[in-house]
């Protein structure tokens, strides 16, 4: 191996003791591959195999924790005791090749399709329109909001019951638990609405859930993640600082690990901080202050961009999505000293030789800019 990269592949211990062969996850990231019942189907499982040999951990794509929020065609279910035979393949696939398996759970609010939710009745932190003016989502009602509360954890204890190592709580990327936290999908006037504070009430009061079925469930060595966008692009959407502020919050929960959302590493703020040329991951970092790991991603392609993430912050954890679509072997290549092989563009001819399920591929070669060579 080449010296300048071994700390990437140096190992790291999560408070509870866990530890990690080296600091290179693979990120969550969507599928479409499952079966109509939500089942995990060889296909995926013959994916996660196939990248889950180097890596240290694995966080898999999202699961859905109730009937009502299931974000995606293809997506695989954790919303009943039912799919724990199916959740228990996934993370058996995983930690065969010697990765830690962690199960990303989440709801999709309004971002889901009509004909994938019961009665076409989608929800969300309130009355969502379309820029028709049409419905497209309605408010849950305090009582719905408490009950998806209780369905984190229950999905958390099924993970528990198929052999995870951890979940992974997801409030980015525009779904139930981000559009809880946004002003822009929250004008409640409950306690999980209005001001800043109140619209980290929902967000919160999952991981406490989680936690407290972990507690009851599992042991220490069981892993809690939590998973966040730094901001929105739209004026009225919620800011950088707002991000830190929940943020803030997150890290005196006592969680194994924040996770931020992001497309490129080194980005910026766009507002909400006094100085926007300063990299939203040294806000993180300075603002978790320590109390808990964070997890940097975004366009990390190359060994040398990993190096750079390492060098210029204090990341401690590097989470890899489409190079390891692109490159399965990514972190054998550094380890062997080959980082000049690594494959940083996709390669349209090899969909078998890298193991890509048909949904997965048709939506990679099929969208312009997503991945590098499409």
């Amino acid at each position: 191996m080449n010296e300048q990269y071994k700390e990437l592949l140096s190992p790291y211990t999560f408070r509870n003791g866990v530890e990690l062969k080296n600091r290179i996850i693979m990120a969550p990231m969507t599928n479409f591959s499952s079966d109509d019942e939500g089942n995990v189907t060889d296909a995926e499982l013959e994916y996660y195999a196939r990248r889950s040999k180097d890596v240290s951990m694995v966080i898999t794509a999202c699961t859905y924790v109730t009937p009502d929020g299931k974000g995606f065609p293809g997506e695989f279910g954790g919303d009943s005791d039912e799919m724990i035979p199916s959740l228990e393949r996934l993370a058996k696939a995983i930690k065969d090749q010697g990765a830690k398996a962690v199960l990303q759970i989440f709801h999709g609010g309004v971002q889901c399709p009509p004909d994938l939710v019961p009665d076409g009745d989608v929800v969300s932190a309130s009355d969502v329109k379309d820029e028709n003016g049409d419905k497209k989502a309605r408010a849950l009602t305090e009582r719905e909001v408490k009950e998806i509360i209780e369905a984190f954890g229950e999905t958390t204890r099924r993970a528990i019951e198929a052999g995870y190592d951890g979940v992974e709580i997801h409030g980015a990327n525009g779904y139930l638990i981000h559009q809880f936290f946004s002003p822009m999908t929250n004008q409640r006037e409950d306690r999980f609405g209005g001001s800043l504070e109140k619209r980290m009430t929902f967000p919160l009061a999952i991981v406490d859930k989680v936690k407290e079925v972990v507690d009851e469930h599992a042991d220490s060595s069981f892993l809690v993640g939590y998973r966040f966008s730094p901001e929105e692009p739209e004026e009225n959407g919620f800011s950088m600082g707002d991000t830190l502020a929940l943020v803030d919050a997150l890290s005196d929960k006592e969680l194994d690990y924040l996770h931020v959302s992001l497309f490129d590493f080194f980005s910026k703020p766009r507002r909400g901080v006094e100085d926007t040329e300063k990299p939203r991951m040294e806000y993180l970092l300075e603002t978790i202050g320590g109390r808990t790991p964070l997890i940097g991603v975004g366009s990390i392609y190359s060994a040398e961009d990993a190096r750079k993430a390492f060098d210029e912050t204090d990341v401690p954890l590097l989470a890899l999505g489409r190079e390891l679509i692109i490159d399965p072997d990514w972190v054998q290549k550094i380890a062997e000293g080959r980082e000049d092989e690594i494959v940083t563009e996709i390669n349209k001819e090899k969909q078998e030789e890298l193991v890509v399920p048909d949904p997965l591929w048709n939506a990679i070669t099929n969208t312009p800019g997503w991945f590098p060579g499409v």
